[in-house]
This record gives structure tokens, C-alpha cells and sequence, in this order.
């Protein structure tokens, strides 16, 4: 008898501890307050600074500043300059991020298919993208520089006459994008292998079943699985490939000429060559706005292709 009143409380006390109210959400707040400190100084601030700057016609060497309201925003948009950066860092974001799609989607189903080895292929494959971005394009600045480099000494053993990879627009763009793909195509193949052993395998055994090939498998079954996946690595390849400046400024210094002039070069170069902080900062909220417009553009498409298939 007492065991069965024991029991009996113990039941009573369990769901009276499922029915007891969640904890106020007053008492959270203070564990977020660092969190959001730390947000406000390093990421708020430094936006709505400047935001307020691209309204002055503010110089830094001098010192003096004049409100303009929106002629820094009038002054770039008309300006050929900006839409000629803007074309080239387009041109530049697409075909890295394209490239670095491609090549990721096809390792990372081969490394799918391996059953030895994986991880050892993807710790070796990662260690590009650990490398400092300064240091990678010191790398490949001597591997392409022309006449004494790498490539160009291996081609000439070869009695290949080798192009001026730096000193060429079009050559220069090329290796400015395969320097792009070569630091960041291990973090999308580290990514796509994730998203595809996510797959359930079930669809992929009714699919051999049925009768299909790998390829099939692959561009049928798998990706249109982990779209939220590609969604969220393209987005966010495409949003780091827009502030891309180290490697740009140590391999070509955005020559030659304007060759590979993009809008984080030029904002560096109307802010600390100019000297023209107020419209430099403009510059860099038009690149945040087109950056957030393509964003959102991207994952609608994906988002609605996801609909249309379901």
C-alpha cells in the first residue's frame, strides 16, 4: 500500500512539474545584454557611423567637413567609375562563386562516394581556407609573377611561352578569381558533404531501384534535398566574395589599370589614397545595399523553385 501511494506521488509531482509555468523572460534578458553590447560596438555603431559620414563631404586629411545630404550617393551614381567597379565585381563575385560551386559539388560527391580515406582528404582539402588570406596571395603571387614565377619557370622548361598573368586585364581577372576559388572551395566542399549525408537514404535506394544513374541521383534526388543547404552557402559565398580585397590589393593592387578595380578596392582608394571618407563611406552603404538586394534576390529564386517542386 505504501508503495503504490508512492508512486502515486511521485506521478502527482512529475506532471505537476510538466504544468509549472516556463521561466519569465525578464529574467533572460540580463544573460543577452553582453551579447548585445558586444553587437551594438562592433556591428551597429560602426554602420550607423557610416551612414551619418555619407552625408558630409568629410576629408581626412584636413579634417573639415560639410553636409551634403545625398550628393556622395548623386556623385557615385553618376559616376562611370563606380558602375565599371560594380560590373567588374559582379564578374568577379559570379565566376568564383560559380566556380567554386561546381568544383565543391563535384568533390563533395566524391568524397561521398569514398568509404576510406574521407577524413584524411578532407582535413588536407581544408587547409587552404585556414591559411591567412595575405600570406595565400604572397603564395600565388609568386607562383604567377611573370618571367621569374613558378608557372611561368615550369612553362618555360616546357618551351611554352607563358601569358602575363598579372600584367594582362584578362589574365589578371582569371587569377584573381582562381585565387578566390582555391581559399574558399574547401569550406563549400566541407559544407555540400555535410548537406549531402544528410540525405535520406531511402530516396536514394528507391531511385537505384528505379533505375537511375548517379548523375540522376545526384541532380535529382540530392540536391533538390538539401537546397536549404546550397541556399545558405551560396548566399553566404557571395556575400564574403563581395568585401573581397587582401588578395586583390597583394596580387594586383587592382591593376593593371583598372583590370580588377572592385568596389572594396575603390572605397580603399577614395578613403586612404583621396582622402574622401564621407563619400568612401557612401560607397560602402551602396555595396551593403546591393549586397542585401542580391541576397534577397538569391534565396527568393532558390525559395521559389523549393515551391514550385513541392
Amino acid at each position: 500500500m505504501d508503495t503504490v501511494i508512492t508512486h502515486q506521488a511521485v506521478r502527482a509531482h512529475g506532471s505537476a512539474a510538466c504544468r509549472r509555468k516556463p521561466a519569465n523572460p525578464r529574467r533572460l534578458w540580463p544573460f543577452l545584454l553582453p551579447s548585445a553590447v558586444v553587437c551594438v560596438l562592433i556591428l551597429l555603431f560602426p554602420l550607423a557611423y557610416a551612414l551619418y559620414l555619407s552625408f558630409f563631404n568629410y576629408y581626412l586629411d584636413s579634417g573639415v567637413s560639410t553636409f551634403v545630404g545625398l550628393g556622395n550617393y548623386t556623385d557615385l551614381l553618376g559616376d562611370a567609375a563606380f558602375w565599371g567597379a560594380l560590373g567588374r565585381t559582379l564578374g568577379i563575385v559570379v565566376s568564383a562563386v560559380g566556380l567554386e560551386f561546381c568544383v565543391g559539388l563535384a568533390v563533395a560527391w566524391g568524397l561521398y562516394r569514398l568509404t576510406v580515406g574521407v577524413r584524411t582528404l578532407n582535413l588536407l582539402m581544408f587547409l587552404p581556407h585556414i591559411i591567412t588570406p595575405v600570406v595565400a596571395a604572397l603564395f600565388l603571387k609568386w607562383i604567377f609573377a611573370g618571367r621569374w614565377g613558378l608557372l611561368d619557370s615550369v612553362l618555360a622548361g616546357m618551351g611554352v611561352y607563358a601569358p602575363d598573368w598579372l600584367g594582362s586585364p584578362m589574365w589578371a581577372r582569371l587569377v584573381v578569381v582562381l585565387a578566390d576559388a582555391w581559399q574558399f572551395t574547401p569550406f563549400m566542399i566541407l559544407v555540400l558533404y555535410a548537406g549531402l549525408n544528410t540525405v535520406d537514404q531511402s530516396q536514394i535506394e528507391a531511385a537505384q531501384l528505379d533505375g537511375a544513374n548517379d548523375r540522376q541521383i545526384l541532380l535529382r534526388i540530392m540536391l533538390p534535398a538539401i537546397r536549404p543547404i546550397v541556399a545558405f552557402v551560396l548566399t553566404m559565398r557571395m556575400m564574403d566574395a563581395f568585401r573581397y580585397f587582401d588578395t586583390i590589393y597583394v596580387l594586383t593592387s587592382g591593376g593593371p589599370g583598372s583590370a580588377t578595380q572592385t568596389l572594396t578596392m575603390q572605397t580603399y582608394a577614395l578613403a586612404f589614397r583621396l582622402f574622401q571618407v564621407g563619400k568612401a563611406s557612401a560607397l560602402g552603404v551602396l555595396t551593403l545595399v546591393i549586397v542585401l538586394l542580391l541576397a534577397a534576390t538569391l534565396l527568393f529564386i532558390l525559395g521559389r523553385r523549393k515551391e514550385n517542386a513541392e
